[in-house]
């Protein structure tokens, strides 16, 4: 996973733009029920406090549901689905956090014009055709891309390997396509939601070529290790789906998870590191240095690659 104020409704009807014989129940779950100068009408001596409650509990019901529908909507008509496996309701600890921030117009444009063509959205409905997605190339998922320059140029130095890009922030996705857009690349596909339900619902077995994970959340507090996206059981989830050699590549300049990424890759019987010293990589020329990257380096971080192989 800098908050955005959502995308403007219609302003609320005023009493003259009401359709006739429509109740004022609606508007009164939007928090616009107006009263006269002279303040609420009176309580009848048939209405009890009971009956106040209820309405009271029933306005709150409806304003709810109506929050709920909102965010079930789209940002942009045709663009990524704002919740797109939202049937799903699982109850599962999620190692990202959605971010809301802010749209340009160039990536609301991208998102208009290139979603229908380049982008896909996580609903765990069925199984991707990758060989038909990407015309026949071997694909690579990556889980977390940002803003997607370093995924746009990776895709742009190696056009026989088929990018499925994976994350949940809106701006990324719209820049991610518009760099593809303007690179000329047909090797990309951005992928809306939670990578999760991706690999165990919607890939087939041994379909992936690699995996990278850049620079994931650390969730550095000692009580939020247990949503670090590299633990054992996503390990078994990855190995199902990766093909017998395919490279797991990870990256982060946070000291102490990348020494879990080593220790829960070392431990799996499935994954084999490709140093011989069973220790980190050296950056491999393929990954581009991010401007993410060179602002942890900036302030002394390390950074480390993790590269294994799938056994």
């Amino acid at each position: 996973m800098n908050p955005t104020p959502e995308t403007p409704g219609p302003a609320p009807e005023t009493d003259a733009e009401k359709p006739a014989g429509t109740s004022a129940e609606p508007y009164a779950a939007r928090g616009t029920q107006s009263h006269t100068e002279a303040g609420p009408e009176p309580r009848t001596e048939a209405e009890t406090p009971g009956d106040a409650d209820a309405d009271a509990a029933a306005r709150r019901a409806a304003s709810f549901e109506r929050q709920r529908r909102l965010r079930q909507e789209p940002r942009f008509p045709g663009g990524p689905a704002a919740d797109p496996a939202g049937s799903h309701h699982e109850r599962r600890i999620r190692s990202f956090q959605p971010r809301r921030s802010r749209v340009t117009a160039g990536q609301e444009d991208a998102l208009q014009r290139l979603w229908p063509t380049w982008g896909l959205d996580i609903d765990g409905r069925g199984v991707l055709d990758l060989p038909a997605l990407f015309d026949g190339l071997p694909v690579v998922l990556e889980i977390g891309f940002g803003m997607g320059e370093a995924t746009a140029q990776m895709a742009a130095d190696d056009p026989a390997t088929g990018i499925l890009a994976v994350d949940v922030h809106t701006p990324g996705q719209g820049n991610l396509l518009g760099l593809a857009d303007r690179a000329g690349l047909t090797n990309v596909r951005v992928a809306n939601g939670d990578a999760i339900i991706l690999l165990r619902e919607m890939l087939a077995p041994e379909a992936l070529d690699g995996l990278r994970v850049y620079f994931p959340d650390p969730w550095p507090k000692k009580r939020h290790h247990k949503r670090r996206l590299i633990q054992p059981e996503f390990l078994d989830l990855v190995a199902g789906r990766m093909k017998q050699g395919a490279l797991l590549h990870c990256a982060t300049d946070w000291e102490p998870y990348a020494e879990q990424m080593l220790d829960v890759l070392t431990a799996h019987p499935l994954f084999e590191n490709t140093q011989a010293d069973g220790g980190y990589a050296p950056r491999p020329a393929f990954r581009p240095l991010t401007r993410f990257e060179g602002q942890g380096l900036d302030k002394g971080h390390v950074v480390h690659d993790v590269l294994f192989t799938r056994r």
